[in-house]
Order: C-alpha cells, then structure tokens, then sequence
C-alpha cells in the first residue's frame, strides 16, 4: 500500500490487509452473512451459501480461531454432540462493512426489480442507514472531507 500521506512511515502493519486477511474473501462473507441473520449450524449454513463443505469447515474454523465466531456444543436427542457457531463482539463490529458492502450492492449491483433485502429498525420499521460522523458528530459526506495522519503504529521508516 502506498498512499502519498504515509511517506516516510511504515505500512507493514497496515489495518486494513491484515482485515482482509482474515475476511477478504466471498465465503467468509457468506458466512458472516448468516451468522447476523441468526443462522448458526453447519448444515444450514451449508444450504443457504452452497459452500463446498470442505471450504466451510475451513472458514469456520478460521473464524473461529480469529475470536469472530464461538463454538457452542449442542446434541439433538438420539444425536451425537455438534456445534452452533455464535457471533462474539469482536464479529459483530463487523456488522457496520457488512451494512456498507450490502448497501453498495444495493446502488451498484442490484437487478432492475431493486434490492432483495431491505435492512429496517427492529422497532420503528424505519430503513437502516449508514453515516459517517467525527466524534464531534459532524456528518463525514466522503473521503475528501478526511485527512489520514499517522496513527501511533505508523512507524518511522527511516530508522
């Protein structure tokens, strides 16, 4: 990653591939996906996404092992024990990208008859939007209204 405001700092630890490096791929979102609509167990995940079971376990498992999903044991009667797999906070703050990649479909990707799912407020019906705001709570319209400056693990490349 090169962009003009780091010059002279280190990027190695860059947030956001080593974000990607864990979800930046079609399955994992897929799962995400089902995991916040409340979708918990291999099999049903395995219908609703057509993942190869192979490539879901391994997803799963990743996800997992990254602290975004927890394994709950659980045994249907004359079944042996299986697993539930439940979001933790550190995979429901990834709701806000999952929001802003859907509404981006949504604008761009959609078929001609509109989105397939509206996201609306549990409890007033309204739909869901995403907004942007400093801690100030100015609105942030877009990209040119951000300055990036060097956080503290930036680093100095010249040493």
């Amino acid at each position: 990653m090169n962009l003009p405001f780091l010059v002279g700092f280190r990027v190695d630890n860059c947030s956001i591939e080593r974000t990607l490096d864990i979800v930046g791929e079609k399955w994992t979102f897929l799962v995400l996906r089902e995991a916040f609509s409340g979708v918990r167990r291999f099999a049903d995940m395995q219908a609703i996404t057509g993942a190869p079971r192979q490539v879901l376990s391994a997803r799963l498992t990743r996800l997992v092992d990254e602290g975004l999903l927890r394994k709950e044991p659980y045994r249907e009667p004359g079944q042996r024990q299986r697993d539930e797999y439940r979001l933790t906070d550190k995979g429901r703050d990834l709701y806000p990208l999952l929001v802003a990649l859907m509404h981006w479909g949504d604008k761009y990707m959609a078929d001609a008859e509109g989105p397939p799912v509206l996201l609306t407020h549990r409890d007033c019906g309204a739909p869901v939007e995403l907004h942007f705001h400093c801690t100030e709570g100015h609105e942030v319209a877009g990209p040119r209204e951000v300055t990036p400056v060097p956080g503290s693990g930036a680093g100095d490349r010249s040493a």
